[in-house]
């Protein structure tokens, strides 16, 4: 369901979205797309494979990918548990239209 939300609300923004249902399909849909990948909008914890996992192995190929992470759980959490490093770029689920866009263009624009 966010999937969709997340796919059809970007498109209508005007950014082309490349969609996969896990993180191993998309590693293969990175590969078949092969260039010009910018920003990565990925959930943190996911099966088989977390969020900062497949951010690293994408950036392999992708050096210049920006990250974006989602969850559930709350910053300080994530944070506190280690899962991810303070200061990435994070959004709170659940989140509007309006939260996704600016947390995309914030992605987007920063110097990491």
């Amino acid at each position: 369901m966010i999937l969709n939300f997340c796919t059809k609300t970007l498109n209508k923004l005007g950014y082309r979205v490349l969609k996969a249902d896990s993180p191993h399909q998309a590693l293969s849909v990175a590969d078949r797309h092969g260039s010009g990948i910018d920003l990565l909008l990925t959930d943190v914890i996911m099966a088989k494979m977390s969020g900062k996992e497949l951010a690293g192995a994408l950036q392999r190929n992708f050096p210049s990918l920006k990250t974006l992470y989602m969850s559930g759980y709350t910053a300080n959490v994530i944070a506190r548990h280690g899962i991810l490093d303070e200061g990435v770029m994070f959004l709170q689920k659940p989140f509007s239209r309006e939260v996704l866009a600016q947390k995309v263009r914030e992605a987007l624009s920063s110097p990491n």
